[in-house]
């Protein structure tokens, strides 16, 4: 006669309990670690909200006092226009040192050479001189020099690159033989630039 032997788990409902506990502990953990990070989401995007209205509203503030301030400056006869500034621009780019090119202008002439008056317009500055007939000396070489003295002094030169001669007369003055004669020192695009100067001087 056979014999049957039967095995009863008498722990499987407790493993499936435990089972069941742990899942719906990780479950939970899961939904509470959700909630958390979607709370901490939330609170970072409210404060950057929060930062990017408040630059905004500081660069509006900053804005609104610039243009008071410009209407200010308007209103006041203190504002300066593009217009202004182009004049301002102008005026110093094409401004001489009259200061510094006096003396080196006096430096550069000799004794045998006088310089009898000079005028500036359209970026030319003409030289009118004088110097004796001398039939020991030829007077022409005594221009040479002079305008390669001229050439040569940077305070002169760094307005006036080109200098050449233009014209000589002879004269005769208290019984003297004299030549007179004239030499053009002039600025950067000197022929094509024929705007309006201060005038001659003398």
């Amino acid at each position: 006669m056979n014999t049957f032997h039967f095995t009863i788990n008498l722990n499987k409902y407790g493993e499936l309990k435990q089972q069941e506990d742990a899942e719906k502990k990780v479950f939970w953990n899961f939904t509470i670690f959700f909630f958390i990070s979607a709370i901490i989401l939330y609170g970072v995007v409210l404060y950057l909200n929060h930062n990017l209205n408040t630059k905004f509203e500081t660069r509006r503030t900053f804005l609104y006092d610039i243009r008071a301030e410009i209407q200010k400056y308007q209103t006041s006869g203190e504002y300066l226009s593009t217009r202004d500034l182009e004049r301002l621009a102008t005026t110093v780019r094409d401004r001489v040192f009259w200061s510094r090119k006096l003396v080196a202008l006096s430096i550069s002439i000799s004794d045998k050479i006088a310089v009898t008056h000079f005028s500036y317009k359209n970026n030319i500055l003409s030289l009118y001189g004088i110097t004796e007939v001398n039939e020991e000396e030829n007077e022409f070489d005594l221009i040479d020099d002079f305008i390669k003295t001229l050439k040569d002094n940077e305070d002169i030169n760094e307005d006036f690159p080109e200098i050449k001669f233009v014209r000589s007369t002879r004269d005769r003055e208290k019984e003297t033989d004299i030549l007179r004669f004239q030499i053009d020192a002039m600025g950067d695009n000197a022929n094509d630039r024929r705007r309006s100067s201060s005038g001659g001087i003398r």
